[in-house]
């Protein structure tokens, strides 16, 4: 297999050295990567928050599979984009990132369809400025 992991922080370092262990794996690319994941992968020079990019980056490789690390190429709606194109990925649809992206949008989603959830929180636009509060989950949806 051919896989293309996507962040480069210590949880893609993390999954490419799991990866690499396989003798299933003959190639990994990385996009960015990092000096420590460079001698286990092919780093690549895309930013992980380039969805453009990476989605350009899918089409040149056509890997055999992607795994995305960091939310926010989630959140942006990388896994619809590889989708559309036949590429398989690792990851939620954009809309279903957003209960990762928006600790807000996640909070309402619970509240919203009776999922027990933590006590009081604000929702604020700007320092100071709330604009909701929503009392604890009484188990009443």
């Amino acid at each position: 297999m051919k896989i293309l992991v996507i962040g480069g922080g210590g949880r893609e370092h993390a999954l490419v050295w799991k990866l690499r262990q396989s003798a299933q794996v003959e190639h990994i690319w990385c996009a960015p990567g990092n000096g420590g994941i460079a001698p286990l992968a092919e780093c690549v020079a895309v930013d992980a928050k380039d969805l453009v990019g990476l989605v350009a980056l899918g089409e040149k490789l056509r890997p055999d599979l992607t795994v995305v690390g960091p939310e926010l190429p989630l959140v942006s709606g990388i896994a619809d984009e590889f989708a559309a194109r036949g590429l398989r990925l690792i990851g939620p649809s954009k809309q279903a990132a957003r209960l990762e992206g928006s600790k807000a949008f996640a909070k309402e989603f619970l509240l919203h369809h009776g999922i027990p959830t933590g006590g009081l929180y604000g929702i604020y636009d700007s320092p100071g400025m709330l604009t909701r509060r929503c009392a604890p989950w009484t188990g009443r949806a």
